[in-house]
């Protein structure tokens, strides 16, 4: 006799965010943002700010993220999109606002938009991913590609006499008044993936609590651009961007932690 599967009785334990469309991605086989746009979904939803959330995409594999996000976005030009955030927010102060941005945006043509709308405490939250090529375009190196790494620009390996060290961001960034929180977190583990999870939340409940600009660096994998096959690629980082860019919070300031201490509390 065929067991038939009561459907009553299953329970959901795993189902796609509200803050994502339902369409199939397009993104290269490995690559990291499909990962990055469910944690900033999930975090989304976690906090129910949904119907109140403004995006801002900037030009690279990025811009795509307006595709996914099922909420208002808006389209900045390259490395811009500190500026127009900053303009969305001061004029919809409720409003919950985020930027998503590569490191060839945010750490080269961008680099002044960020570092002012930090000087300023600009309250938004910047979600950074740094796989360190520019993925769109070919890769070329990137201001954060590490000494040694061969890319399409530099097939010798980077070289800090020709192209000088590469810039972290992060710890750049943590030095300015204005920032409240920066974490620098990565995908190619799972237990790395939940860190990212949790600092991408706070970075929102940061700006819910309007202490200033919140920023969450992901490290993310790459390898069409790299070279190196999907599994590898997650390896690539712990070899490769690790040194260079260590994981965990950079900086957290007092309000912050007592924000910590609220909700830990709550």
């Amino acid at each position: 006799m065929m067991n038939v599967l009561d459907t009553t009785k299953q329970e959901v334990i795993f189902q796609r965010p509200e803050t994502l469309t339902e369409v199939p991605t397009h993104y290269c086989p490995g690559c990291g943002h499909g990962i990055i746009h469910r944690l900033v979904a999930e975090a989304i939803d976690d906090l129910g700010v949904r119907t109140d959330t403004i995006a801002v995409t900037s030009i690279g594999c990025s811009v795509f993220a307006y595709d996914y996000f099922n909420l208002d976005a808006i389209e900045a030009p390259h490395g811009r999109a500190p500026a127009v955030a900053a303009a969305i927010k001061r004029c919809n102060p409720s409003k919950t606002v985020f930027t998503y941005q590569g490191d060839g945006d945010l750490a080269s043509i961008g680099t002044a938009e960020i570092v002012h709308a930090a000087a300023r405490g600009e309250n938004i939250t910047v979600i950074f991913v740094n796989n360190a090529i520019y993925g769109m375009t070919g890769g070329q190196l990137a201001p954060t590609t590490p000494l040694g790494v061969r890319t399409s620009s530099t097939p010798g390996g980077r070289e800090a006499g020709l192209a000088g060290y590469p810039i972290r961001m992060s710890e750049m960034l943590a030095t300015l008044d204005g920032v409240a929180y920066i974490a620098r977190f990565s995908v190619h583990t799972a237990a790395q993936v939940v860190r990212a999870k949790r600092a991408i939340k706070l970075a929102f409940q940061v700006q819910q609590a309007r202490l200033g600009l919140a920023l969450v660096e992901v490290l993310s994998p790459c390898p069409i651009n790299w070279g190196v096959t999907p599994p590898e690629a997650l390896d690539w980082i712990a070899k490769n961007m690790l040194p260079v860019f260590p994981l965990g919070d950079i900086k957290v300031t007092d309000r912050v932690k007592e924000l910590l201490g609220e909700k830990k509390d709550a």
